[in-house]
């Protein structure tokens, strides 16, 4: 199958921003739960995806998580196991440690308040 290739010749790629911060990225749980840092209209946030695994996490600052793809269980600080689905969100308190658990990869923002 041919590959087709649109091209643009008036569109040319622009460097020119505001912000020269590079994007941070972290890497944890030898490289099995890894994020993107940015900034959106809620403030700091990261954007990452888990592979299947059982994770503990701890916080820094209280925090959202939302779920954008595949099926997240999380056990928060005195809370029963609960199943996460796409869209749907859990919020953390800062100082806490809580754990998750995935049977497929999991995709995920999470918003620092």
């Amino acid at each position: 199958m041919p590959v087709i290739m649109f091209i643009c010749p008036n569109i040319k790629p622009n460097m020119s921003t505001t912000d020269t911060t590079p994007v941070s990225h972290n890497s944890y749980f030898e490289g099995m739960v890894q994020s993107l840092g940015l900034l959106t209209e809620k403030g700091k946030a990261t954007v990452g995806v888990m592979k299947a695994g059982k994770y503990t996490f701890g916080t820094s600052s209280a925090e959202e998580m939302v779920i954008i793809s595949g099926e997240l269980s999380a056990k928060l600080p005195e809370c029963e196991w609960a199943i996460y689905l796409p869209e749907q969100s859990f919020t953390i308190a800062a100082n806490e440690s809580f754990d998750v658990s995935c049977d497929m990869d999991v995709a995920y923002i999470c918003y620092y308040q």
